[in-house]
């Protein structure tokens, strides 16, 4: 035998087994009618139901709920019998109103309690020039904030929930008629298929959405920036807004993006071209200067110059330890001093970064344990980790460092090779939401790539990624764009 379905008594039963569940019986002076208010207390706002409810439940005759909705001056109130509905409405506080204890319908009425933090400046994206708005933990207020920068009717907002027990509010945005439909079917689809019982973060999305869950590189940009959203929708994309993160995703990618900062584009396309080639080249130089120079300390002496070898023989003289166990133990250093000074408060984790690292490198090299060339190359290449305007993306440089080290003393400059071939092939076959990770690059997407390594005027970027497949690929007409006219003409 099936079992019988709920019944709201059985739900309000179920809820008042926890104690911040509270159901009132009040009085109406008017009419002498008893009204059953029940509520969870901590996700109610009492001000607005002493201010907004309470004053129109007592005071006004009232001979049925209809007669209560009609009065109050509350949009989202009505009249539900579903247990289902009344449990959820409930936890999100939401106030239920019966005119008998044993009623199956009720009045639900919104007072939810919103406790949100203010609007501040984005902290991993810090931009000098720019806006200095950043997004919060209110899905609500994020959506406003993009809405005040698309204000078109085509902007559109999928909401869904996600997670068997946090029944966490999603929203997949998207401009109707320039972002492609099949990429906006895929991530709906993804997020719809979701089978998790806790969705905290966006972060967790971006882990289960994924077209390859086990590759290092992030496949979907996340960004805390409104400015930034709002750009690559007008591209074609599709973004991502979890209620409760103050990071929005962002997709289909590429690897090219996680190297430009939004600030390139509040800047003289050439400035912004050069930094965008010193970051791509940091980026090389942290991920193989330490494994080149144990590659060349144990295979390759001969490509060494004259004038540094001696250098290097005077640096590592009375080092006991090979390089790679050299490499290895600042390698290491580095990532321990990185990691204590993220999880100590903000000004102990300063003091300990740069203290730590004075302290540590001078002892290591006076004590013989490293040389102080290599101590240099650690140091810059650390330095260098540190250009990159995505975090997650450094994080994946910090990771990859490791295996081109240890290719590199089991084959030298081969092995460093083999490991980049390794890393490339991964690379080629890497999809973000289906379409190819490597683009512009591989497939070769000349159009595109105006604003990839480099980023040109805006003038020569009238259409849209051809990556994306835009339904409207025509941003503006070039012609008009270049013509500069006075006002005597």
């Amino acid at each position: 035998m099936t079992a019988p379905p709920p019944s709201v008594w059985a739900t309000l039963q179920t809820l008042g087994s926890s104690m911040d569940f509270q159901t009132k019986v009040y009085r109406n002076d008017t009419s002498g009618l008893y009204l059953w208010v029940s509520y969870i207390k901590p996700m109610v706002d009492i001000e607005t139901v002493a201010r907004s409810i309470f004053p129109y439940l007592f005071h006004r005759p009232f001979s049925s709920l209809e007669d209560i909705r009609q009065a109050l001056p509350i949009d989202d109130a009505y009249i539900s019998s579903d247990p289902n509905d009344v449990k959820a409405k409930l936890l999100e506080g939401y106030l239920f109103i019966r005119l008998h204890e044993t009623d199956e319908t009720g009045l639900l009425i919104k007072a939810q309690k919103t406790l949100e933090r203010t609007l501040t400046i984005p902290e991993v994206e810090f931009s000098v020039v720019g806006p200095k708005e950043s997004f919060i933990e209110s899905l609500e207020t994020n959506l406003y904030l993009l809405r005040k920068r698309i204000p078109i009717d085509r902007l559109t907002v999928k909401m869904t929930r996600v997670g068997t027990l946090s029944k966490t509010k999603v929203a997949v945005v998207y401009i109707d008629g320039i972002a492609n439909p099949d990429n906006v079917q895929t991530v709906l689809q993804r997020i719809e298929q979701v089978e998790f019982d806790e969705m905290i973060d966006s972060s967790y999305i971006v882990q289960i959405i994924s077209d390859n869950r086990h590759s290092p590189f992030p496949q979907l940009l996340d960004t805390e920036r409104p400015d930034r959203v709002a750009a690559v929708l007008a591209e074609g994309k599709v973004a991502i807004m979890v209620d409760g993160s103050p990071h929005v995703l962002i997709g289909p990618t590429t690897l090219v993006e996680f190297f430009s900062s939004f600030e390139d584009y509040f800047l003289n396309w050439t400035i912004a071209s050069f930094f965008r080639l010193i970051r791509l080249f940091s980026v090389t130089f942290s991920i193989l200067i330490t494994p080149i120079y144990v590659a060349t300390l144990n295979y390759h002496y001969e490509l060494i110059p004259k004038d540094l070898l001696g250098t290097l023989i005077t640096s590592r003289r009375e080092i006991p330890f090979p390089p790679i166990l050299e490499v290895l133990f600042l390698e290491l250093t580095i990532e321990l001093l990185r990691e204590a000074g993220a999880r100590l408060p903000t000004k102990v984790g300063q003091t300990i970064g740069i203290v730590g690292g004075i302290v540590i490198g001078t002892a290591s090299v006076e004590a013989g344990l490293t040389s102080n060339v290599l101590l240099i190359l650690v140091a810059l290449a650390a330095l260098a980790s540190f250009t990159t305007p995505v975090y997650k993306i450094g994080n994946t440089i910090r990771l990859m460092r490791f295996p081109f080290i240890l290719f590199a003393e089991m084959w030298g400059l081969l092995g460093v090779a083999f490991c980049f071939c390794i890393v490339m092939t991964h690379l080629l076959y890497l999809t973000s939401l289906g379409r190819p990770f490597l683009a512009p690059l591989y497939p070769p997407r000349w159009r595109d790539l105006k604003d990839a390594l480099i980023r040109l005027p805006f003038t020569s970027q009238s259409k849209r990624p051809e990556t994306l497949r835009p339904e409207q690929p025509i941003r503006f007409n070039r012609k008009k764009a270049k013509e500069k006219r006075d006002i005597d003409e």
